[in-house]
């Protein structure tokens, strides 16, 4: 075959494999968009979090819808939960096991996996992790995660819903260190609870995943 025609028929097949992995993108992101979670899930968290309204409730089940844009963003890189109440959300559809199988595959082409922080392979797994979810949910709704002027959805939603044994996030970093409660959302340095099971600590979602423990930071379970 002719060098040019060589060519020509692999930029064509670099190109089929653009536009049908930009269909797949798509396709897995409408799924989490539209996917019913109130069908399995509400009745589950209205149990599990009796103090939370209807109207709560959807506020959680929408950060359960931010955190699998994060996660499907991330690829098999671990991200960490910051929202205890939208964690409890993603336990409750654990639980469903065949349907959160058959979601999995559809929304990531894999299975989400949720790993306790004992289990993890290293001390830093989880703030890594952690930072993740920080840069990602910034970059979705448009903030600077170095000067934010106000908390992504995942990291205002425990707070805002008053919720007992939740992870509370502040941007002014003198006040939360007075009070002694509260986390400092811009110098987050450590994981929480638990996280995914990638083990990967490189990715090319922006910034370096290493960096020290600089205090408390919550987050709490995770995916890869």
């Amino acid at each position: 075959m002719p060098i040019g025609a060589l060519l020509f028929t692999l930029a064509l097949a670099l190109l089929l494999v653009y536009v049908w992995r930009k269909r797949q993108v798509a396709g897995r992101q409408d799924f989490i968009d539209n996917y019913a979670y109130a069908r399995h899930l509400d009745a589950r968290l209205a149990m599990r979090r009796p103090e939370l309204d209807a109207a709560q409730r959807a506020r959680v089940l929408a950060g359960l819808v931010d955190y699998f844009h994060l996660c499907n963003q991330a690829g098999r890189r671990m991200v960490s939960m910051p929202s205890q109440a939208v964690d409890d959300a993603w336990h409750e559809f654990i639980l469903f096991t065949r349907q959160y199988d058959q979601f999995c595959r559809k929304a990531f082409g894999r299975f989400l996996h949720h790993t306790p922080a004992e289990a993890m392979s290293s001390p830093t797994q989880a703030s890594n992790g952690l930072k993740r979810a920080w840069r990602l949910a910034c970059a979705r709704e448009g903030i600077n995660p170095r000067e934010p002027e106000r908390l992504p959805r995942l990291f205002a939603l425990d707070a805002a819903l008053g919720l007992s044994g939740g992870f509370l996030y502040s941007l002014n970093c003198l006040a939360a260190g007075q009070t002694g409660t509260g986390y400092c959302a811009s110098h987050i340095g450590c994981g929480g609870g638990c996280s995914g099971d990638s083990g990967s600590s490189s990715g090319s979602d922006g910034g370096s995943d290493g960096g020290g423990d600089g205090g408390g930071c919550g987050g709490g379970c995770g995916g890869d």
